[in-house]
């Protein structure tokens, strides 16, 4: 026979719930806090009708406060009406007592499979209870079943809780937050108990998820990397790097800054030959060999000739993450402010500043947010106004040559930075590699590389837009340097490691005697 337990007010009075013995007429005010006014308020009617708790306009329910476990287990005994007084035998656990006046309560929900202890033999009655583990109490103490498509960016398919918090969805009880997360790691508030209580108990009171579903990001068991830093260096050899002057750019995250503006003008000249080039975040890269704490990398977007797998280089292990997040039916996000920070959606908190022309693929848009997919398999938020998205990479709009001019111009001032390709500095190609890239032109990293590509162009014949080259041996030997001619005989171009980004005469000095050509890519 099923019956309620009636324990004295005092016994209950950690867990504000207690039983009624008999049913209270409604009044304007249940609690202090509670109020015919109070959003949710139907919830606790319902379950003050039921008399699982009894109103008391005179003391505080504290419908803010975190719930225990106890509190939980309590209300969840009181819910199913579980019989209390004929228990033989009382669970083992080492932080409850045989004679504590809550081990019957505790021992129903044990024995009707609800609770169980954690690995220590402890119940931990007065820990907070969490949104995650109630909905596996949920699920468990009214049996409940089902399938749901919807999605938290909180939770991915990996998480303990996962089937647990789908079955809570296609039943109604949950919808989770207005930002598409369910805050599984959260303490569960007791409005948020007796809500979840009140909809599990009728269906009537149950809601109608209207969040995302089936989302373009898709799991798969195919395994790829990415750069998991705002910007990594690819270096040449293997432990190339100087431990006190590159050490900025070594660590997780990276400070860019504080590496570039650190180095004296003779650091900064070491670096030619030494590091080859850069790799963004997100930029998916081949693992080529494993040394010590690094990888010998391919930067898949940067082609060279001599590695069809891309731009080989060595960066650190701490730099690279995998995914198996298929989003190639997502659409894209192509930063265009010189740089942008990700945020965290729960707290909004910066969680990475990242560079000009980073790609991101894009899960969903929402009030001047959009929500990316993050290099380590999580979700975060890029502010609208800091990208340009796309459906496809391909379906970027042929960019003009005022365009491509305009861009670059915006990085006039910037100091020069060898091998770099990222908006915290650049060198000769690389600011022509980010800008076309920002464009959906996906141009040679390097400049030797670049006077091989796109269309041949005679100096008589030069338009705006077009990439003019500069070779050793008077023209005719290796091309070193490279820049973009923006009319009237100028060209925009990053120098020397000694210098910054700049506009100045085409035919003059070194530059009028080195004059190897021109390439079109527009």
């Amino acid at each position: 026979m099923k019956r309620i337990v009636k324990l004295s007010l005092l016994a209950l009075l950690i867990t504000l719930f207690t039983l009624a013995p008999h049913q209270k007429a409604f009044a304007e005010s249940y609690y202090k806090d509670v109020t015919t006014e109070t959003p949710g308020v139907a919830a606790f009617k319902y379950l003050i009708d039921k008399g699982i708790l009894i109103p008391d306009p005179d003391a505080t329910f504290g419908i803010k406060d975190t719930a225990t476990r106890f509190e939980a287990i309590h209300m969840l005994v009181q819910a199913l009406e579980l019989d209390t007084e004929n228990i033989t035998e009382f669970p083992a656990f080492k932080d409850v007592a045989a004679d504590d006046p809550n081990m019957p309560i505790i021992a129903a929900a044990y024995y009707a499979n609800i609770i169980k202890g954690n690995e220590k033999g402890e119940l931990q009655p007065n820990a907070p209870v969490t949104r995650a583990e109630m909905a596996k109490m949920l699920v468990t103490a009214f049996e409940l079943s089902g399938k749901s498509n919807g999605v938290f960016f909180d939770v991915n398919s990996k998480h303990w809780a996962k089937s647990y918090i789908d079955i809570l969805v296609a039943n109604g009880i949950t919808t989770g937050g207005s930002d598409f997360t369910f805050l599984p790691s959260n303490n569960l508030t007791k409005s948020h108990l007796v809500t979840f209580i009140a909809r599990s108990l009728n269906p009537d009171m149950r809601v109608s998820y209207e969040g995302l579903n089936n989302i373009c990001a898709k799991e798969t068991s195919k395994k790829k990397y990415r750069v998991n830093v705002s910007v990594t260096n690819l270096w040449n050899k293997y432990n190339q790097a100087r431990p006190t002057v590159d050490g900025p750019s070594l660590t997780n995250p990276v400070n860019n800054a504080k590496w570039i503006n650190g180095m004296s003008l003779t650091q900064k000249k070491w670096l030619v030959g030494k590091t080859d080039t850069q790799s963004f975040y997100n930029d998916e890269v081949s693992i080529m060999e494993t040394r010590g704490s690094m990888y010998r990398v391919a930067a898949r977007d940067q082609y060279v000739p001599y590695n069809a797998a891309g731009y080989p280089g060595w960066v650190p292990k701490s730099h690279i993450v995998s995914s198996n997040i298929d989003t190639s039916n997502c659409e894209i996000a192509i930063v265009t402010s010189k740089r942008a920070t990700m945020f965290n959606i729960i707290d909004r908190k910066p969680y990475l500043e990242i560079s000009y022309s980073t790609i991101l693929p894009v899960l969903h848009k929402a009030n001047g947010w959009l929500y990316v997919q993050a290099a380590n398999n999580e979700v975060k938020m890029l502010k609208a106004s800091d990208v340009k998205s796309y459906k496809s990479y391909k379906d970027i709009p042929k960019p003009t040559a005022n365009d491509i001019i305009s861009e670059a111009k915006r990085y006039v001032g910037l100091p020069y930075l060898w091998a770099g390709v990222s908006s915290w500095g650049y060198d000769c190609s690389g600011i022509l590699y980010a800008v076309f890239r920002e464009h959906g032109i996906m141009i040679p990293r390097d400049s030797f590389y670049q006077a091989t590509k796109g269309t041949k162009v005679a100096k008589k014949n030069l338009k705006p837009g077009d990439l003019v080259f500069f070779a050793y041996n008077g023209g005719t030997g290796k091309v070193y340097h490279v820049g973009l001619y923006i009319g009237d005989g100028q060209m925009l171009h990053a120098p020397h490691y000694a210098a910054k980004v700049r506009i100045e005469k085409l035919d003059q000095g070194v530059y009028k005697k080195n004059y190897a050509g021109a390439r079109r890519y527009l």
